[in-house]
C-alpha cells in the first residue's frame, strides 16, 4: 500500500467518471430503458434525470461532485505553488483569476459571443463552481482545520436560517421552499441581470453560491486530510475515517431534510450533506482502488476524460459531435431496429467524445483553468 501520496490519481479518474454522465451516459440508460422495458432500466432511467423541486436522483449530484473534486485537489495545487516559490499574493491571485476565468466560460458557454446581452444567461455551472470554488479556496487560505470546519458549519446554518426566517416579499404568501416564496429565489428575481432559467428562478444563481462554497469547502477538507502524514495513519485508516464521515454527512442530510427539504434547485444546507457524503463516498472507492490497493489500469477511460475534462465541457457547445457521431456511425445505427436508436446513438456519441478527447491525451494536450 502507499503510505505517502504525491499525486492523487483517483482524482482524474473520479473527475472523468463524474464527466463521463454529463457527456452522455445518461442517456444510454435512457436508450436501455426503452429497449428493454426492464423494471430496473426503468427505475435507473429515472435516476438520470433531475428532481423536479424537492427530492435527489443521482443526476442531482453530478454537478456537487465535480466542486467536491476541485476542492479536494487544492490542498495540493496550494502545497505545490508553495514548494516553487511562490508568494501567497501571487496565490491569491490565481485562486481569483481561475475563479473569475471559469465566471467567464460559463457566460461563453451560454452564449455570450452572440453578444444578445438582454437573452443572456448570466449565471451558470461554471460560474458557480469558480465562485464557490474561489471563496472556499480564500477561506482555506486562511484557516486551520478547525476553522474550516466552523465556516462549512456557520455557511450551512445561516442558510438554512435565512432561508426558513425570510420570506420572499413577492409572494408573501407563498411557502417559504417554494420557487415563489424562496428568498433565495427573490434574490435572483430583483438582482439576477439578462434571462433567468426559469421566470421564478435560476437554478445557478446568486444565492446558491453560498452553501456551494461549503461543498467546496468538504473537498478541501477531505483533500487536506488525505494529505495528512502522522504516524499510525495509514492509509487503510483514512479509508475507514472518510467512510465514517461519508454515512454521517449523508445521515444528517436525511435528518436536515426533514426541516429543510434536500433541494438542489436550493442547494439546501440538507443537499450539501447529503451529497456531500455520497460525493465522499464515491472518493474513498477510488482513492480505496486506485491509490491504496493500486488497481490502475482499468482507469485510463476515466482519466482520459477527467484530464481535460473542462475541455470537454465546452467542447459539446462548439464542436458538433452528435453529427460527427451519426457521420461515422449513422448508417451503422439504421441496420438496427427502431427501438435501439437512443441507445447507439447515445453510446456513438460517446465514443466519438471519448476518441477526441483520447486524441488530446496522447499529444499530452491538457486545457486547465
Amino acid at each position: 500500500m502507499k503510505t505517502n501520496v504525491d499525486r492523487l490519481l483517483s482524482l482524474d479518474a473520479l473527475r472523468g467518471f463524474d464527466m463521463f454522465w454529463i457527456i452522455g451516459w445518461g442517456g444510454v440508460w435512457h436508450g436501455l430503458a426503452q429497449l428493454t422495458d426492464w423494471s430496473v432500466f426503468n427505475w435507473w432511467s429515472t435516476q438520470m434525470t433531475h428532481v423536479d423541486w424537492e427530492g435527489f436522483h443521482f443526476y442531482d449530484m453530478i454537478f456537487p461532485l465535480f466542486l467536491f473534486i476541485a476542492g479536494i485537489s487544492f490542498p495540493y495545487s496550494l502545497e505545490k505553488s508553495l514548494q516553487k516559490g511562490l508568494s501567497r499574493k501571487k496565490v491569491y491571485y490565481r485562486i481569483v483569476k481561475r475563479g473569475l476565468m471559469l465566471v467567464f466560460l460559463g457566460l461563453v458557454y451560454n452564449g455570450l459571443l452572440k453578444l444578445d446581452f438582454e437573452t443572456q444567461r448570466y449565471s451558470s455551472v461554471l460560474g458557480r463552481i469558480g465562485l464557490a470554488w474561489m471563496f472556499a479556496a480564500l477561506i482555506f487560505m486562511n484557516t486551520k482545520r478547525n476553522g474550516r470546519i466552523i465556516w462549512c458549519v456557520g455557511i450551512l446554518l445561516f442558510y438554512w436560517l435565512v432561508l426558513t426566517f425570510i420570506q420572499a416579499p413577492d409572494f408573501p404568501d407563498a411557502a417559504r421552499f417554494s420557487k415563489e416564496g424562496s428568498f433565495a429565489c427573490y434574490i435572483d428575481r430583483a438582482f439576477l441581470p439578462g434571462k433567468m432559467y426559469d421566470p421564478l428562478y435560476d437554478p445557478c444563481g446568486l444565492a446558491g453560491i453560498v452553501p456551494a462554497v461549503a461543498t467546496a469547502l468538504l473537498g478541501m477538507l477531505t483533500g487536506s486530510f488525505v494529505k495528512t502524514a502522522k504516524e499510525g495513519l495509514t492509509p487503510m485508516k483514512k479509508v475507514g475515517y472518510m467512510a465514517g464521515t461519508g454515512v454521517a454527512l449523508i445521515l444528517l442530510g436525511l435528518v436536515w431534510g426533514m426541516v429543510f427539504p434536500i433541494n438542489k434547485l436550493l442547494w439546501s444546507s440538507s443537499y450539501v450533506c447529503l451529497a456531500g457524503g455520497l460525493s465522499l463516498l464515491l472518493f474513498v472507492l477510488f482513492y480505496w482502488i486506485i491509490d491504496v490497493r493500486g488497481y490502475r489500469r482499468w482507469t485510463l477511460f476515466f482519466t482520459v476524460i477527467g484530464l481535460n475534462s473542462i475541455t470537454v465541457y465546452m467542447a459539446q457547445s462548439i464542436i458538433n459531435f452528435r453529427f460527427t457521431a451519426n457521420f461515422l456511425f449513422g448508417g451503422l445505427v439504421k441496420l438496427f431496429p427502431d427501438g435501439w436508436a437512443l441507445f447507439l446513438n447515445n453510446v456513438t456519441f460517446i465514443a466519438v467524445c471519448w476518441l477526441f478527447l483520447y486524441f488530446l491525451y496522447r499529444q499530452k494536450v491538457f486545457i486547465k483553468v
